[in-house]
């Protein structure tokens, strides 16, 4: 059963999906771009029904709830700020941290500059920002990949994803994801100032200079066909962690891994979560 929140914070309130009892063990979950909380539901729901308290926010820019027309207001410290402000509101002093694509790059840095909040961290995709930054450093393949954050900085931009249905937006999702789904996440981009919220994200962010390591138990998953992110950051991200950590690579699964692969990842999860 999946319940509807309204998590208030001094920046607004964010709405979020949960399940799970409210004195189970806590867990929050990250979405990336162009999506929303409802990416997790699958282990939203699965989290619950094992015991956990499961909370996905929609996060800065995506709640309408909390979205700040400044550019500024969507730096890393403000997204960060943001998942203990969530956490303080619901109550969680520590919980475990999981994230995906731009989710995953926060709980990245959630890890690293808090990791007396977090019991454990599962980043999805997303390589430790340090291993991705060297990546664009030497390694013109993920340089090539990554060329894509340049562009969507461009003020034009979110006239082109918009435009015939959003159709430059549903590309991105290369059928890897259901229809109905995509639809859902059209229809969210669509109102008014939610796109240029979402694209402020990179507009605000660098990639992860500064970053140091991450001593909390990680649970690293990357898949082949990851289109964002490449191998070589992939491969030196347990180079970041001096905590207990686990890396798995899923074989012929692209970058929408919580939906594609909604099973294996929350099998991965689950797992990872019962160890600590």
């Amino acid at each position: 059963m999946i319940d509807q929140l309204s998590v208030k914070t001094e920046a607004g309130a964010f709405d979020a999906i949960a399940a799970g009892p409210e004195d189970g063990r806590p867990v929050l979950l990250l979405h990336g771009f162009p999506q929303a909380a409802v990416e997790w539901e699958f282990q939203v729901a699965a989290l619950g029904r094992h015991g956990y308290r499961a909370v996905a926010p929609d996060q800065r820019g995506y709640s309408p709830g909390v979205r700040p027309e400044q550019v500024a207001e969507y730096g890393m410290e403000s997204l960060v700020g943001d998942v203990l402000a969530i956490a303080d509101a619901l109550g969680w002093s520590r919980f475990d941290l999981v994230g995906h694509d731009w989710g995953g790059a926060v709980a990245w840095w959630t890890a690293a500059e808090h990791p007396e909040r977090l019991r454990s961290l599962t980043a999805v995709s997303t390589p430790h920002l340090g291993a991705l930054a060297e990546a664009l450093r030497t390694d013109e393949e993920q340089q090539r990949r990554s060329a894509y954050m340049a562009e969507w900085r461009d003020r034009g931009t979110e006239k082109r994803m918009l435009a015939d249905d959003a159709a430059a937006l549903r590309r991105i999702f290369d059928r890897r994801v259901p229809a109905s789904r995509v639809d859902e996440y059209m229809r969210r981009l669509a109102e008014p100032g939610a796109l240029t919220a979402a694209l402020n994200w990179y507009r605000a962010g660098g990639v992860g200079n500064g970053l140091g390591k991450v001593s909390v138990p990680t649970l690293y998953v990357w898949s082949t066909e990851d289109v964002a992110f490449g191998s070589t950051a992939a491969l030196s991200t347990g180079d970041w962690v001096t905590g207990p950590y686990r890396f798995e690579m899923l074989e012929d699964v692209s970058h929408w891994v919580p939906e594609e692969a909604a099973e294996t990842l929350t099998s991965l999860l689950l797992e990872h979560l019962s160890q600590r």
